[in-house]
């Protein structure tokens, strides 16, 4: 593959902002990866891409299952040799308005698996490709109800802590990343998806377009942020 091509991987891509994610990013050069748990979907979605004559191929990877996430990493790096682009956007909202001590504690430890636990799997197993290039993206689709301050407030305590966590997390492996790899965390806002509801004001374009600018940052960039719309907000 040229090197002049760079590749880009997208968890969760077979729907809503992970598939305009996917599309977006092919439609700017990449080679794109559309990672999906669900084999149909996934091999759907990526068809449905592919048809538009978009640079795009389908890879199982339930980030809920790290043998899953390592074999994933294993058949990139045999394949592509390469991974300049990650995006972990797979994520989970299982829980509602009720009080963090009141929930099913399984509510709780299933949204910390697929939103922190998934994504840091994820980055752990697919670092080294990027490391052997000294370059990489990285990109964690958060909240800004992962904010510090909105722990203040009761309600979807589960979604809360799981991405306090992962905003943590995106600070911590910016300190230890090595070379011209960046990591940065992103609020998309409230989207118009099977998760946010037919009542949530932005669409998955406009997800899309505030999260991909962190994908072609340069050597100069931040790492270790979260940005919302293309400006920092607090941790």
């Amino acid at each position: 593959m040229s090197k002049d091509i760079k590749v880009a991987l997208v968890t969760g891509g077979n729907r809503g902002i992970g598939y305009e994610l996917v599309k977006q990013l092919a439609l700017k050069g990449f080679k794109v990866i559309l990672a999906s748990r669900d084999p149909e979907m996934g091999h759907e979605a990526a068809q449905k891409l592919k048809e538009s004559n978009l640079d795009v191929s389908f890879l199982v990877m339930d980030v809920d299952n790290q043998e899953s996430i390592r074999q994933a990493a294993i058949t990139v790096n045999e394949q592509y040799e390469r991974l300049d682009v990650l995006i972990n956007n797979a994520g989970v909202y299982l829980d509602e308005n009720e009080k963090l001590l009141t929930i099913e504690p399984s509510i709780l430890e299933g949204t910390m698996t697929t939103n922190f636990f998934g994504a840091y799997h994820v980055i752990r197993s697919f670092i080294p490709i990027m490391e052997k290039h000294g370059y990489g993206r990285i990109i964690n689709v958060s909240s800004e109800y992962g904010a510090i301050g909105e722990m203040s407030y009761q309600g979807v305590g589960a979604y809360k802590l799981s991405k306090l966590a992962l905003n943590g997390l995106t600070q911590l492996l910016a300190a230890e990343i090595n070379g011209d790899i960046k990591i940065n965390a992103v609020c998309p806002g409230w989207v118009s998806t099977n998760m946010g509801g037919p009542s949530a004001p932005r669409t998955p374009k406009q997800a899309a377009d505030s999260i991909l600018w962190l994908a072609t940052i340069g050597p100069e960039g931040h790492s270790g942020r979260f940005f919302r719309d293309g400006k920092q907000i607090p941790w």
